[in-house]
């Protein structure tokens, strides 16, 4: 079987793609519960193995705790159990028998913004967890605000704790009303309220009895049920070439394939399609994966592609359709998270990797720097700190092919690396020219 290139480290088999997959990311104030909530998640669906659960009743005990602390199974870095909270993103993985499941746990605290931005930046779903005895933060303010930048298409505002205030509707109401106010400024397209309790299971797996007045859905079956499918751009067809394979053994010596996760569109053997940047036009004659041949490949699916006549393709082209093909850009405009303890400032340089292209760019404006509470906007500002969020002007040693971040996350999006340290210093998304 020709080779093929795997995404994450994996691509499904055949007989698994029928179970759908779903990322989402939790984010929240510290102590908002978050690790409890997904260690929750994970308990009442069965994916806890007999001895991870004896390991964390006896953690839980040696630490004075009355219960089971299930904020143990994700909080795995002794810094983050020494002082109870989240410090980086721990990833779990669970499935049922309608979805599977990539959990990215982020932290709350406000100098980790930058590992909730990571979290979220692939997520198809984020919840955003609200201490029902606090109310809205300026941590929960920031998250929405991310996740609204980061263009999580659904968001799940769980307000936890509810327990310990005791199961109070009008609370609860008053914090949906405070979330959605702030919500209405940005751009969110699906936001779902729900009351729950992660450390007693109410409303997280199954419906809770404590509180008749929610006739809302648990948060496994919202998760179930939230339609992703249509989520993912199904139009533009994207395929960043990552690699190109030649085995050369004496079984594939003709063999020539282009390999790259599908970062948007479908594509099918037969489709006309043109190699950018050299605009040369052919057709596919093939589509392998790890399984074998495809009728059709789509996002996420890491792929490799083989076409009717030999074209100069080499790592960072596109390959798409001929009439729908993304912008290049010299001069971009984007938003930029910023995630260095050194500041970005005007005239700073970095590489700039897109896709599976990498350029040098300069920072030839900074734009604004945008107060994630109020959503107002500094134009005087002269840098970016740590965690902050702005918008920059910038100008790469050569054309990159984009597209706007709104339309295509995939080719949207882009990190901005220090050259000296290898570091990853921003992730940026592309603004179309609309965009204010």
């Amino acid at each position: 079987m020709a080779p093929g290139v795997a995404s994450d480290g994996v691509v499904p088999r055949q007989e698994d793609r029928a179970t759908e997959l779903v990322r989402f990311a939790t984010a929240g104030s510290v102590d908002d519960g978050k690790s409890t909530l997904i260690g929750r998640l994970l308990y009442d669906t069965k994916q806890i193995l007999q001895d991870q659960l004896e390991a964390i009743e006896r953690t839980s005990e040696s630490r004075g705790d009355t219960y089971t602390n299930l904020a143990l199974l994700t909080d795995g870095l002794r810094a983050e159990r020494e002082q109870g909270i989240t410090i980086d993103v721990a990833y779990r993985y669970f499935s049922t028998p309608r979805r599977s499941f990539i959990i990215a746990d982020t932290p709350g605290h406000p100098q980790y913004t930058r590992n909730m931005v990571t979290g979220a930046s692939t997520a198809d779903l984020a919840i955003v967890l609200v201490d029902a005895r606090k109310g809205m933060l300026e941590q929960s303010r920031r998250h929405a605000f991310i996740a609204s930048l980061l263009r999580v298409p659904h968001i799940v505002v769980a307000v936890n704790k509810m327990d310990l205030v005791g199961y109070d509707e009008a609370v609860f109401e008053q914090i949906v009303e405070d979330f959605t106010g702030f919500a209405a400024k940005l751009e969110i397209g699906d936001l779902t309220a729900i009351p729950v309790s992660a450390l007693h299971g109410d409303n997280v797996v199954d419906r809770s009895a404590h509180m008749p007045w929610y006739d809302g859905p648990s948060l496994l079956y919202h998760l179930e049920h939230v339609h992703v499918a249509s989520d993912r751009n199904l139009i533009d067809c994207r395929l960043p070439v990552q690699w190109v394979v030649r085995p050369m053994s004496e079984e594939h010596h003709d063999y020539r394939g282009y390999a790259g996760q599908i970062a948007s569109g479908v594509f099918k053997p037969g489709d006309e399609v043109v190699v950018l940047p050299s605009g040369t036009t052919t057709r596919i004659a093939r589509i392998d994966s790890l399984d074998g041949p495809l009728e059709e490949a789509y996002p996420p699916l890491s792929v490799t592609m083989l076409l009717e006549d030999p074209v100069d393709i080499s790592r960072g082209d596109f390959i798409c359709r001929p009439h729908n093909q993304p912008h290049p850009v010299r001069q971009v405009e984007a938003m930029v998270c910023w995630m260095s303890e050194q500041p970005l400032t005007e005239k700073r340089r970095f590489a700039l990797k897109h896709t599976s292209r990498t350029v040098r760019a300069v920072v030839d404006e900074l734009r604004y720097r945008v107060d994630v509470n109020t959503l107002h906007r500094d134009e005087s500002a002269p840098e970016l700190g740590l965690n902050e969020i702005g918008r920059v002007h910038l100008r790469t040693s050569a054309p990159l092919l984009v597209d706007d971040y709104r339309r295509n996350r995939a080719t949207g999006g882009f990190i901005l690396i220090d050259e000296d340290t290898n570091d990853t210093v921003g992730a940026g998304m592309m603004l179309g020219s609309s965009e204010a």
